[in-house]
């Protein structure tokens, strides 16, 4: 179960990191902070690689940062409901019409966030088991 664990600290690192640099074409794609200027600035996606980075540094180790755990849980749920709000009050069509890679991103982020917030939380309830 560890090795599994282990695994999945590092999926969800090199799906932000991955997703990000190809989707914003390493930060070129105008269009994906043209649609929120605030939370995918460039600036913001940056940020994105940088918590993909921390969950893969912790990968190995994450019983020893049972807290930590629970900080990439919360952190996830803050990107979904923020998606979950956006796609409520924005169309992802007309995205998908100026740029595909843009589109692309604004359908699945919040997804990958939902999916993650739920690993990180069953993580956190197992180290808190112990």
């Amino acid at each position: 179960m560890k090795n599994t664990i282990t695994k999945g600290f590092i999926l969800s690192g090199l799906s932000n990191i991955v997703a990000v640099l190809i989707l914003s074409r390493f930060f070129t794609n105008e269009f994906i902070p043209k649609y929120d200027n605030i939370v995918m600035s460039n600036f913001g996606l940056l940020m994105i690689v940088v918590w993909g980075f921390a969950y893969i540094s912790v990968a190995k180790n994450y019983s020893k940062v049972k807290w930590l755990v629970a900080v990439f849980a919360i952190e996830k749920l803050i990107y979904a409901i923020i998606w979950i709000l956006w796609r409520l009050n924005n169309e992802v069509s007309p995205i998908f019409n100026e740029d595909i890679m843009a589109g692309i991103f604004y359908s699945i982020y919040g997804i990958n966030d939902i999916i993650f917030f739920f690993f990180f939380s069953y993580v956190f309830v197992k180290l808190s088991q112990k």
